[in-house]
């Protein structure tokens, strides 16, 4: 029986680099492993590349092509000979809030930009944090510096994937895809194209960009001459490894909570819900992002001094959340656009203070912002047939139960696996052979759903948000 050729998929996250190896034919996974990143919302770059060489050590042994995937957004400033000049200013930093408001109105308003690029810009997007950037650079030193060396801005994976090339060097030959593309407020999914005037609207001049791979292009080479894919951004990535159809709704539930489908027709949402990218494919991935999700499960069991199952076990044996909303913007929020935002509980009384009944608003709260976005999804002409609930927080038995009803569609649980980092080898495996591969996603059945009244908690849910918005539109000025 002949040896397996090998390809590896690396996910470039948030909070790790993982790397898996694998068989190029048909997916099963060889070797894996993973190191920590630090936390905060600016990083350096270089952890990225520990990360990577601690993850990545003594698994590459015959790996004869690499891809990665990378989060998406972050701005990466090169200058020509190809250092970074300021950290990475990641997709979780909110500092560009007002920069957003600028940039929106200055281009003529939401319509505008969803024309432009598919997408309203959010403070997530790179566009925007290139503008702060820029007004910053006014008063502080370091930020002026970062200015004026700045030659070349590119994201995490573009970063990953040009340093991995034995065969460049500085600026020259940086390479993206569509799906990463597609992330910056700079690239349109329609016409495929650069809105390089968008880049010197917010930076003030232009800088070099990179070029646009094809889905399954070499584009370089590793120093052991390892084929080199074009990688792409984590949702894409996520679903080549998912191996969505169309009719699937991906469901992810870690750090950021995100809802993302696979489509044949770009999709412009003026309202900013939903944002129009591209994905891996050479097709589109119309995709909401929430900056909280799993998170907000943990901070709540820790506010009620639980641990994660004894919550778990409380949200099932509650007797309902009571009228009792939890709205979870813990971290400000990008889907509704609430950068400046706090979470909010409402409908607090004798009876409601009850650590199941917050337990259960928690869970709620937390998908009923999900279920805002399937409809969103929905609104563009998304079929939605069936929900793949995927991430840390879906394996909570809890959210298992109660999204079927919140979220209004059949739900099944893939097996839990790192999709992102399976897709990007998917996606070596097609550059190594010229045939995207086909490889099985094995699927589950959820916890038993528990019959709730979904039209109330979502009435409740919408109501509590549309008479707060006021209040939680305007800057938290709590110490």
């Amino acid at each position: 029986m002949p040896e397996p050729r090998l390809v590896a998929g690396v996910d470039c996250s948030t909070q790790a680099t993982k790397v898996v190896v694998c068989d190029a034919e048909t997916g099963a996974i060889l070797r894996e492993g993973r190191a920590p990143h630090p936390d905060g919302t600016q990083v350096d770059p270089q952890e990225w590349w520990k990360a990577w060489e601690a993850a990545s050590a003594g698994l590459l042994d015959g790996v004869e092509a690499i891809a990665i995937g990378g989060q998406q957004h972050g701005m990466v400033l090169l200058d020509e000979a190809g250092s970074v000049v300021h950290p990475a200013v990641l997709w979780n930093d909110t500092s560009s809030a007002d920069a957003t408001a600028e940039l929106i109105a200055e281009l003529g308003g939401p319509e505008a930009w969803a024309e432009a690029v598919g997408s309203m810009p959010v403070p997530s997007f790179t566009v925007t944090k290139l503008r702060w950037l820029r007004d910053n650079a006014e008063t502080d030193p370091v930020r002026r510096d970062a200015f004026e060396r700045a030659a070349a801005v590119v994201l995490p994976h573009d970063w990953m994937t040009h340093r991995l090339a034995a065969d460049r060097s500085g600026i020259d030959g940086i390479t993206t895809d569509r799906g990463d593309a597609s992330g910056t407020g700079w690239w349109s999914p329609a016409t495929n194209s650069y809105r390089e005037d968008l880049v010197e609207r917010a930076f003030g001049r232009a800088l070099k960009l990179p070029r646009v791979a094809g889905p399954a292009e070499i584009v370089g080479r590793t120093a052991s001459g390892a084929a080199l894919a074009a990688g792409t951004g984590d949702n894409a990535a996520a679903a080549l490894g998912l191996d969505l159809q169309v009719g699937d709704v991906a469901i992810s539930l870690g750090t950021s909570g995100t809802a993302f489908a696979r489509s044949a027709h770009p999709t412009a949402d003026a309202s900013g819900f939903v944002a129009g990218f591209a994905d891996a494919t050479g097709e589109y991935l119309p995709l909401v992002c929430t900056l909280n999700a799993a998170r907000v499960m943990s901070a709540t069991a820790e506010l009620l001094g639980m641990t994660l199952p004894e919550f778990d076990e409380a949200v099932l044996s509650s007797p309902g959340s009571q009228g009792l909303v939890l709205l979870p913007f813990l971290d400000g929020e990008r889907t509704p656009d609430l950068p400046h935002s706090t979470g909010l509980v409402y409908g607090l009384t004798r009876a409601t203070m009850q650590p199941a009944i917050m337990a259960r608003a928690a869970v709620e709260g937390l998908l009923c912002g999900l279920a805002d976005a399937v409809d969103a999804l929905r609104a563009q002409g998304v079929p939605v047939n069936r929900l793949l609930l995927l991430g840390g927080g879906a394996r909570a038995r809890s959210v298992q139960a109660l999204a079927p009803a919140l979220l209004g569609a059949e739900v099944v649980l893939p097996e839990p696996a790192e999709y992102v980092a399976l897709g990007a080898a998917r996606q070596a495996a097609w550059a190594l052979t010229g045939t995207l591969p086909t490889w099985q996603v094995p699927v589950g059945k959820p916890e038993p759903a528990l019959s709730v009244d979904a039209d109330r908690i979502r009435a409740n849910y919408a109501q509590v948000l549309t008479n707060t918005r006021p209040l939680l539109s305007a800057p938290y000025n709590g110490s």
